[in-house]
């Protein structure tokens, strides 16, 4: 195996394979080849993409994933189609764009019969600009008039969102309305000026508010964009093609579309795995002892302590932390336990790996140790050649290079939103304990001699319950994270899961466990329609972090059960074959299904007569609760 760096990539790899004529042979590469460019170059590569059509590069790749957006504004908004669609041609994901008509946004979203709603499958996306209130508001203007006008536009937003949650699908995207200098420049006293700023502020806090009122909606808050080159507006852009936002601010907002499909899709990273000389502290433990690194005094220390402290905020919400370092382990414990300016902690980090292997031998082994996918990872490092390295042999992982100014570490893990998710549950914040548990567990398995002796010590106890209304949020994160566990890969909306879960004809279940060592919270789904003699299994999910405990085979038996003996003739479910869920391909078979045929989109059909059901794991202790709470 080489041990070479990987080479420095082509300054211009999109336009060669353009000009070359190969770009649509070889589209797979793209998210590698895309990997590391700069705005700029990403602009020039998106505004190649869009020559290709979405329906020749499926004909040539017909396994690549399609996302359907559609995209209305107040403004000209076709701009954003290249930038957005090398952001998701970065992430693996093939855009299928409709753009609106100019202007046409209240129609778009307040008909549910419009072409955004038929186009927009996946995403609809409104991009709002400050013109939406001003056009409305008297000339002359005070604030107050601009303050009736953007109070009654946050309403109308909130009722088309409803609009979406009850006729539309996927999720509703709104840009919050940032306010351009030219309008407080036209107020002469500063007192006025302070008013519409304030004013402003409550409005756009109102309408980042309507989140917690709609599940299906994402709003994406610019003013956080506006920084470095994003400024707001080009006056000429403006004036001559009706288009709000600079280039710039666009690149900036496709960036943010991009994590958000991204963790939509099932693609969020889960593992930030750091190196820890150069990267974490400044200096060289080995060289330098603990008592030279650079942790927190100084310029540089002061750059160290803010990366630990963002790094701390991550994994307080659920992301996993990892160390992989070549160092000495008792010397890297040493440091993380007991030097006074450490903000991270031993405790903090799921597994700290210290030795003197190849990188990529230990995120490899860190992988399988989670029972995750090398794709889970996301691998930051100061070394040139140990990213080169990481990045050939493990071309799954996301690699991130700090070069450079320490100072700049912090922005560069970040910007890239890698671990982004529309919400944080409580299982999530959990998470990374919950991991560090089932590292224990691994140890304990490693003691006995077989599986059987290690399960029937292990007590685990498993919980099937009708899903309630505070499971809505973790379901929907399951269906959109997990990827292994996953037999159709549908992924749903939280509004999705609150009509199935309503409805009578259908049953979603919540799957929780726990054991001797701790608590796993919700890990897993079943979603089943009831309605006729043959019910219906539409999906299947479970988390990698209990798999091979007999837990699936356990809830699929008591299901089968209830089923008979709530009159069912025959239980039928899918399995649709994605690049991550081969391993459960046989899991229906295993379980006393027989195949009956294929589904209109490629899955395969299986059915269970519920003569002869397997029994539950004797080693599970399995309850089950098929009704919600306050039915009869």
């Amino acid at each position: 195996m080489s041990t070479a760096p990987a080479p420095p990539p082509a300054a211009d790899p999109v336009a060669d394979l353009h000009r070359s004529g190969r770009l649509l042979a070889e589209y797979r590469r793209l998210p590698a080849l895309l990997r590391g460019l700069g705005d700029d170059e990403l602009q020039r590569a998106g505004r190649l993409l869009t020559r290709l059509s979405v329906d020749e590069v499926l004909a040539r790749h017909p396994e690549q994933p399609v996302v359907s957006v559609a995209v209305t504004g107040h403004g000209t908004v076709a701009g954003l189609v290249p930038p957005l669609t090398a952001q998701l041609a970065r992430h693996g994901l093939l855009l299928r764009p409709h753009v609106a008509d100019f202007g046409g946004w209240l129609f778009d979203l307040a008909d549910p019969a419009s072409e955004v709603y038929a186009a927009g499958g996946d995403l609809v996306v409104c991009v709002l600009d400050a013109d939406v209130v001003f056009d409305e508001v008297p000339r002359p203007w005070r604030p107050e008039d601009v303050a009736r006008v953007l109070a009654e536009k946050v309403r109308l937003l909130d009722r088309l969102a409803a609009t979406h949650a009850s006729a539309g699908s996927g999720t509703l995207v709104y840009t919050t309305l940032p306010l351009p200098r030219e309008f407080p420049a036209q107020l002469a006293d500063h007192r006025s000026r302070a008013r519409l700023g304030a004013l402003w502020r409550e409005g756009n806090a109102r309408l980042l508010g309507l989140m917690e009122e709609h599940p299906g909606l994402v709003v994406l808050d610019l003013d956080q964009l506006l920084t470095g080159p994003a400024a707001l507006g080009d006056a000429r852009l403006a004036a001559y093609t009706g288009t709000p936002y600079t280039p710039e601010l666009t690149a900036a907002l496709a960036r943010e579309l991009g994590h958000l499909v991204r963790g939509r899709s099932g693609r969020a990273k889960k593992v930030l795995a750091v190196d820890l000389d150069g990267t974490l502290w400044g200096g060289v433990l080995g060289d330098d002892g603990p008592e030279g690194i650079e942790v927190a005094g100084g310029r540089r220390g002061r750059a160290f302590r803010r990366l630990q402290r963002a790094l701390a905020q991550l994994a307080s919400r659920g992301v996993l932390l990892a160390a992989v370092s070549k160092n000495d382990l008792e010397p890297v414990r040493q440091v993380l336990r007991e030097h006074p300016e450490m903000t991270l902690r031993e405790d903090d980090f799921v597994r700290v790996v210290a030795n003197w292997e190849p990188k990529h031998g230990n995120l490899r082994a860190l992988a399988e140790d989670l029972n995750l996918g090398l794709d889970s990872l996301v691998f930051v490092d100061d070394s040139a050649y140990e990213c080169g390295l990481v990045a050939r042999e493990l071309p799954e992982v996301t690699v991130l290079h700090l070069d450079g100014d320490p100072a700049l570490h912090t922005e560069r893990v970040l910007a890239d939103g890698w671990f982004d998710v529309r919400d944080v549950t409580e299982d999530d914040v959990r998470r990374p304990a919950r991991y560090r548990e089932e590292l224990v567990r691994k140890d304990f398995l490693d003691s006995f001699a077989s599986l059987d002796d290690y399960l029937r010590e292990l007590e685990v106890r498993v919980e099937l319950s009708a899903a309630g209304a505070p499971d809505t949020a973790r379901l929907a994160q399951l269906t959109q994270r997990t990827n292994q566990f996953n037999l159709t890969t549908r992924r749903l909306q939280q509004d999705e899961i609150r009509a199935l879960a309503g409805s009578p004809e259908h049953l979603v279940l919540a799957l929780r466990c726990g054991d001797r060592f701790g608590d796993n919270g919700l890990v897993g789904a079943v979603f089943v329609r009831t309605g006729g003699p043959v019910w219906h299994i539409e999906n299947f999910l479970l988390s990698c972090r209990v798999f091979a405990r007999g837990i699936e085979q356990g809830c699929l038996a008591a299901l089968l059960e209830h089923a008979r003996a709530a009159g069912a003739e025959a239980v039928e479910a899918r399995y649709t074959p994605s690049a991550k869920n081969g391993k459960v391909k046989d899991f229906y078979p295993r379980n006393g299904f027989a195949p009956s045929g294929h589904a209109e989109d490629g899955s395969v059909v299986f059915r269970h007569t519920l003569r002869r059901i397997t029994a539950v794991p004797g080693h599970l202790d399995l309850t089950a609760h098929w009704k919600r709470e306050g039915t009869p």
